[in-house]
């Protein structure tokens, strides 16, 4: 729940891993500069995320158009979260993904744990980059580090 991270950073004195922060590092890492990015409405829509990949990484982020993100949020809560995984919901990733492509994007970022479970990077022909994994790779990073 990374939408309040601004706030707990302010208010603990222990170092927070900012799972945006460490995406646009693996994104400027693989030369990537216009992104597509998936994830619940909430992710997609409100600036907790969308922000903190554009203004301090200098990231243009590109979502769905209104009717896709409310597919994508349906697809999250209605299936993936429940463990329910469908051949044509991959399919409509997969559309909307296209979309992204077509409108210029280099690479897509998942950014819902979930979407990782429907998707992986041979089944679609744009980089994926899953924020779970790159949330977790930079915690072990630190601790190791």
């Amino acid at each position: 729940m990374h939408k309040v991270a601004d706030q707990i950073a302010q208010r603990c004195p222990l170092p927070l891993l900012h799972i945006a922060d460490a995406t646009a590092e693996c994104l400027h890492r693989a030369g990537v500069r216009r992104v597509g990015l998936l994830g619940t409405r909430f992710t997609m829509e409100e600036a907790f995320y969308r922000d903190r990949l554009s203004a301090p990484h200098g990231l243009e982020v590109v979502v769905p158009d209104s009717a896709e993100r409310q597919r994508v949020h349906d697809i999250i809560f209605n299936e993936l979260c429940l463990g329910i995984l469908r051949d044509d919901s991959r399919r409509a990733f997969n559309q909307i993904i296209a979309g992204l492509q077509f409108e210029g994007v280099d690479a897509i970022v998942l950014g819902c744990t979930e979407i990782g479970l429907l998707l992986s990077q041979d089944q679609v022909s744009v980089p994926l980059f899953d924020t779970t994994e790159i949330h977790a790779t930079a915690a072990v990073d630190f601790a190791l580090g």
